[in-house]
């Protein structure tokens, strides 16, 4: 079987990780660190990576190898990501890896970022021969819908809302990631309103926000970002998002949900939650980092 290079930009570049996560879910359940939700959520705000050609190779099956590169902080920091398709017969992990740090550090002028899984063998090496430093960490939990808790009520005075009750009204992610943000989540395919979760006071002051993401080809949901403004903290109304935004992933058919994160207070909530840890990572940095 014939493998094949093609590079891409923009939507379709989003496109073609989607089908490639998609098929890297499907060759192994836990693999890897992201989802096709993941890069979708990445297209949330215009940046300027969304312009730079993205590389992946290709067999008859789809994608099944390719460097995902991504701009954050107005581009003054690179996110890259070689992904290769467990079990498949192409380029091998040491050319992707390659070729990915050339690419990253084409466009990463002030450095770039690799976060790899800690029990990813191959890569970890990899890492360390390119003398990348060690970095931030993060941690990544699963649930089974048969672990998913009870939804509880939101605290006296708080309702739970979703974006197919007032899709005209600013997007409660505004502030933090543009006035682009609905129109760039209506672009991403596996982007549901019904899972766009809000919770605000019974006056309509905006208390926090969550996203949850339903992949029907790989049935993983995930969820991301999830969040409570300071003022509204210590009420139990992240508990009652995450436990309302995974019922409905549940109702979707999501077979397992999948949340990551950096700190402890996150954890809390999660493992509290019914999630158990099963993986970490660390974010390697260029020496320009």
């Amino acid at each position: 079987m014939s493998v094949r290079e093609l590079r891409a930009t923009g939507q379709r570049a989003q496109e073609l990780a989607t089908c490639l996560l998609q098929r890297a879910r499907r060759a192994d359940p836990t693999a890897g660190l992201w989802e096709a939700a993941d890069v979708q959520w990445w297209w949330r705000s215009p940046r300027s990576s969304d312009d730079v050609e993205r590389v992946f190779w290709f067999d008859d099956d789809g994608p099944l190898a390719g460097v995902l590169l991504s701009s954050w902080a107005g581009g003054r920091t690179w996110q890259c990501d070689p992904v290769v398709v467990p079990g498949t017969t192409g380029p091998s992990p040491e050319f992707v890896w390659d070729r990915a740090l050339d690419h990253a550090a084409t466009h990463g002028s002030n450095g770039f970022v690799v976060p790899v899984r800690d029990d990813d063998a191959t890569f970890v090496a990899l890492a360390n021969r390119s003398a990348l430093t060690p970095g931030d960490h993060d941690r990544t939990a699963w649930m089974a819908p048969v672990d998913r808790p009870a939804v509880p009520r939101p605290a006296e005075g708080f309702v739970l809302t979703d974006r197919t009750q007032r899709p005209e009204a600013p997007h409660p992610m505004r502030e933090r990631n543009g006035d682009d943000v609905a129109d760039r989540l209506g672009q991403c395919s596996l982007y549901d309103p019904e899972l766009d979760l809000a919770v605000e006071s019974t006056g309509g002051q905006l208390a926090g926000y969550a996203l949850f993401w339903f992949d029907p080809v790989t049935l993983v949901g995930l969820v991301e970002p999830v969040r409570i403004e300071d003022e509204f903290q210590r009420r139990g109304l992240a508990r009652a998002m995450v436990s309302a935004g995974v019922d409905r992933l549940v109702a979707r058919g999501a077979e397992r949900i999948k949340v990551s994160y950096e700190t402890e207070a996150a954890g809390s909530l999660y493992l509290g939650v019914g999630f158990e840890q099963e993986s970490t990572a660390t974010w390697y940095r260029s020496p320009d980092e």
